[in-house]
């Protein structure tokens, strides 16, 4: 396992069992290679293409930015 694996393990292992649990089902989400790629809703896609598009181009949040978006969901 990588330092870095291991500083994401002891972080996960902070949080309350069940944000665990979903961060455990994302993880083993992304390493099945058997699953098919979820389908893009249409009503997203030119959404989803524009923010591939700003990813190229660089135009990332910033932390702050980043930090705005997760506070509004503490509760």
């Amino acid at each position: 396992m990588t330092k870095l694996f291991d500083q994401a393990v002891e972080a996960a292992r902070a949080l309350p069992p069940d944000a665990q649990d979903e961060l455990a089902r994302v993880m083993l989400d992304m390493l099945a290679d058997d699953r098919p790629p979820e389908a893009i809703d249409p009503a997203d896609e030119a959404a989803v293409r524009e923010g591939l598009a700003q990813a190229e181009r660089g135009e990332l949040a910033t932390d702050a930015e980043v930090d705005a978006v997760f506070r509004r969901f503490e509760g």
